[in-house]
């Protein structure tokens, strides 16, 4: 599974709002790359952030 369907999957999963480095730890993936995915996945309009450094699916 590609990184960015793996961070996408967690936050659906999560409930709640997530942090970066809450993802990475869950995922076992780098914070670095779980950064990437999130700005991806925000770019293309698929997660939104309800408060600052905090990410929940759209």
């Amino acid at each position: 599974m590609e990184t960015i369907e793996k961070v996408m999957q967690t936050l659906q999963n999560a409930g709640k709002p997530m942090k970066a480095g809450e993802i990475a730890e869950l995922t076992g993936i780098d914070k670095k790359d779980v950064d990437n995915a999130i700005k991806k996945l925000k770019k293309d309009e698929k997660i939104i952030s309800p408060k600052v450094c905090y990410y929940e699916p759209k």
